[in-house]
Order: structure tokens, then C-alpha cells, then sequence
């Protein structure tokens, strides 16, 4: 049985792939540490969809919450499972959750990054899952109260009345994103701080990066989604469709470099909602590692959005993501082995040249 189980549930966007990338990448380090990262990324996220019964979880996924936690059963020391989908579970799926990993210690990690980034950054992850609705739908939606899964999915303060509470104070911890700006290795310290990693345990080797699109990039995505409809309904037909051969072939390598967010006309309004945010998390009995402060949102600018992109902007778009696609499908081609010629064949194809140079010696 683990000594203690350290569940990293989110949000998105805050900095888990960077976080996640050092930890799979030392795996063998950790353990020799005694820190089990247990079976792949994939077995996470596949033990994610099956805790929260999603309905685009895969059918042909394997892995379940309980085939997940059987497999470190018998481990002494602790463990660190993470995902960022775990935090969009309900309350009683995040009790089932604590409940099977008890008696070990059960931990749990939340961290959190200013409303202002976090807005263009849950819509365009949700757009990367098959979403089709506009920016400012999307922003309208939360403003008015419409959409409640943003508060839910995406903020400690939600997160925590959920998972929180099933463990005392001392073991719900918050981990603020560093502003822009700061060394990016300050976000695995603070979470490795957490969990206890000493420092010269894990190697931070250019982990690979999860860069956010550009506002003609995302735009595009977004029309592709909708003209797919239900082509691909489950995630992981998605993410080995979409993801591999446009989102990650082509739509990241672009320049990307037309960032977008919420209007200025909002900015009070997002303001008000951070300070609001603070004073929750201070009154919350929680270990906080950074500073809630980093949570209030600065260097507020009017950005272009997605929706005020005109039509040639998204074509030029569009036109250089297919060019991007056949390069891609040329590199795939070049990695596809020719195949030897079978013992038959060669035979067939000298007997085939024999009887052209008769005919030639003949005609």
C-alpha cells in the first residue's frame, strides 16, 4: 500500500503538460526516488474518462480507475497520479476517487492561473475537443451565467468544494502559475516542492511544449470542427485524426503569433472576478505554494479575436495549412519502408525480361 498519493486534478491549461512532461520523462529517476508515476499518460487519461463516465470515452479503451489503482497496490512509497480532467469530476466521483486510494494519504493538487489568460486558453482547449462555438459565445456564455462548467472545470475554488474537502487542510494544496516572464522551471519547483522531489531528481530536458494557437489557427480549427459534425464522437479517434496530422503536424508549427483574449470592455468585470477568486482561496483552509496574488490578472491589452477575423485572413490560413498537410503527408510517405520484392516476383519480373529480348532478337 502507498505511503501517499498525490492526485494532480488540474486545470487545464496551467501549465500541467510542462509538469507532467518532466514527470513521465523520469519515470525510472522517481522511482529510484520512491515515486511511482504508475503505467503511461495514456493509462491516466483513460482511467480519467472512466472515473467521470464521460460519454466520449472510447470503447476500445482499456484502462479503467480500478485497473489503474490495482497496479500500485502493492508499492511502499507514493505515488503521483495527474491529469487535468480529474478535476471536472462530480462530487460523488471525486469521493469514489479519495475513498479507493484510502488508507494511503491521499493528497490533492490544484493549480490556478489568472482569469484573464484563462479564458482565450479553456476556450481553445475547447475548441482542440471538438467544441464548435464562437469566442465571444463562449465568453458570453460564462458572463451571463450560462455556462457553468468554466467555474466548475476550471477554477481551485470550484475544484476544491469537490475534492478538497475530502481531505483535511493540511493536505489540499494550490500551486499559482507564475506571471509571463518568469524562469519556467519555477512551476516544477513548486510543484515538486509539494510532493517532496528533491532538487537534482529529475532532469529538465526540454520538455515538449503544448503552444497555444493563433487566433487564424484556432479559427480554422474550430470550422473544421464543425464541418466534421460526428465524424470522429470519441476523444482518442479525434486526438489520433486531428490532433496528429493537423493540430500538431501543421496548425502548431505555424508562427501562431496573433494572440487573442477578452476585450477591454470586460477587463473590470474580470478584474472584480479575480479578487473575488482571491478571497475565497484565502479564506480556505488550503497550503498555498506561490502567491494568490499572481491570480490577479496584469498587462491588460485589446487583442484582435477569432470572430473579427475577416474571410481572406482564414483563407491565407486555411492555404497554407494545406501546403503544410501534403509535406506532412510527404514526410509519412518517406517513412513507410519500400518492400522487398518476394522470391516470386523477381523470378516473375527476370522471365518478363527474358521474353521482351527474345522478342526483340526474334521481331
Amino acid at each position: 500500500m502507498p505511503r501517499r498519493v498525490f492526485v494532480h486534478i488540474g486545470a487545464p491549461k496551467t501549465g500541467s503538460t510542462f509538469v507532467q512532461d518532466v514527470l513521465w520523462n523520469n519515470t525510472e529517476r522517481l522511482k529510484r526516488a520512491g515515486f511511482l508515476m504508475p503505467v503511461s499518460f495514456t493509462a491516466h487519461d483513460q482511467a480519467m474518462t472512466d472515473l467521470r463516465q464521460v460519454p466520449w470515452r472510447d470503447p476500445q479503451a482499456y484502462w479503467t480507475w480500478d485497473r489503474l489503482i490495482e497496479t500500485f497496490a502493492r508499492w511502499p512509497g507514493d505515488v503521483v497520479l495527474t491529469n487535468e480532467g480529474f478535476g471536472a469530476a462530480d462530487a460523488e466521483q471525486a469521493r469514489r476517487a479519495v475513498e479507493s486510494l484510502q488508507p494511503s494519504e491521499v493528497h490533492v493538487i490544484v493549480a490556478a492561473r489568472d482569469l484573464w489568460r484563462t479564458f482565450p486558453s479553456m476556450w481553445q482547449q475547447s475548441i482542440r475537443a471538438r467544441s464548435t462555438w464562437r469566442f465571444e459565445e463562449f465568453v458570453a456564455a460564462v458572463e451571463l451565467g450560462r455556462f457553468e462548467g468554466f467555474w466548475e472545470h476550471h477554477t481551485a475554488n470550484r475544484m476544491f468544494l469537490r475534492w478538497g474537502d475530502l481531505v483535511p487542510p493540511e493536505r489540499r494544496h494550490i500551486v499559482t502559475v507564475p506571471p509571463p516572464g518568469a524562469p519556467r522551471e519555477l512551476l516544477w519547483q513548486r510543484f515538486a516542492g509539494i510532493i517532496g522531489i528533491p532538487d537534482g531528481v529529475c532532469e529538465m530536458t526540454a520538455p515538449t511544449a503544448n503552444p497555444s494557437l493563433g487566433a487564424p489557427e484556432i479559427e480554422l480549427l474550430r470550422r473544421v470542427n464543425l464541418a466534421l459534425g460526428d465524424r470522429f464522437p470519441h476523444r482518442m479517434p479525434y486526438q489520433r485524426v486531428v490532433h496528429q496530422h493537423l493540430v500538431r503536424a501543421v496548425l502548431q508549427r505555424r508562427d501562431n503569433d496573433m494572440r487573442f483574449g477578452v476585450g477591454l470592455d470586460r477587463a473590470e468585470w474580470i478584474a472584480d472576478l479575480a479578487e473575488q477568486q482571491i478571497k475565497e482561496l484565502q479564506d480556505y483552509p488550503c497550503h498555498i505554494v506561490g502567491d494568490l496574488s499572481e491570480l490577479r490578472p496584469s498587462a491588460m491589452r485589446q487583442t484582435p479575436t477569432p470572430d473579427e477575423l475577416d474571410e481572406r485572413q482564414i483563407l491565407d490560413a486555411a492555404i497554407e495549412t494545406i501546403v503544410g498537410m501534403l509535406g506532412h503527408a510527404d514526410e509519412l510517405r518517406q517513412q513507410v519502408p519500400v518492400p522487398e520484392p518476394t522470391i516470386l516476383a523477381r523470378i516473375r519480373s527476370r522471365a518478363g525480361g527474358v521474353r521482351r529480348g527474345l522478342r526483340r532478337t526474334l521481331g
